[in-house]
């Protein structure tokens, strides 16, 4: 089954490392069809930014996300830009401590940037954090493809506080916060 997610946030948020975190999980590790694509720009730290990931069984011709049906935003510019035509029947996890507005579709409210800093003392995690409440609100990829990607991307040395973020975005994805 053909899923399209669109990460959105701002520069310097890990929205192009999230979508390739979540890429590498599905291709490696959840034996699927990936491709990410993003956009650099201007707006590479501070602006809008956004990056997508198409995940598919079968093998994909067509590698532009062009009806998303996942949409993770991490700040209000990021929705304002490309989340806020988001279809009804789309799933929208928002950071909700940096997003204001509420789409049309199913959202979920996931406090990431703030349990980042409050539960492991680095807003730097705050992506990661957030894969983990989409993989656990969608199952878009498994919880152990998720891990072993994470481990995969991120700095030596990071590891541990990684892999805690994503346990964190587990639970909040799990308990109905999102």
């Amino acid at each position: 089954m053909r899923r399209e997610v669109r990460f959105s946030g701002f520069g310097g948020q890990g929205i192009i490392l999230s979508a390739v975190i979540l890429g590498r999980a599905a291709a490696l590790y959840d034996a699927k069809y990936a491709v990410q694509t993003q956009v650099y720009g201007p707006e590479a730290r501070g602006g809008a930014s956004m990056s997508a990931v198409v995940i598919d069984d079968e093998p994909i011709l067509f590698p532009k996300v062009t009806h998303p049906d996942i949409y993770v935003i991490m700040s209000q510019q990021g929705f304002e830009k490309y989340g806020a035509d988001a279809p009804e029947e789309a799933i929208m996890l928002v950071d909700s401590d940096l997003v204001r507005s509420r789409p049309a579709c199913v959202c979920r409210e996931i406090p990431a940037t703030a349990e980042a800093k409050k539960t492991l003392g680095r807003a730097i995690v705050a992506n990661i954090v957030m894969l983990g409440a989409l993989v656990t609100s969608t199952g878009v990829v498994s919880s152990a493809a998720i891990e072993n990607a994470v481990l995969d991307s991120v700095p030596k040395g990071t590891e541990e506080l990684n892999m805690k973020a994503l346990q964190r975005g587990f639970e909040l994805g799990r308990r109905g916060e999102a």
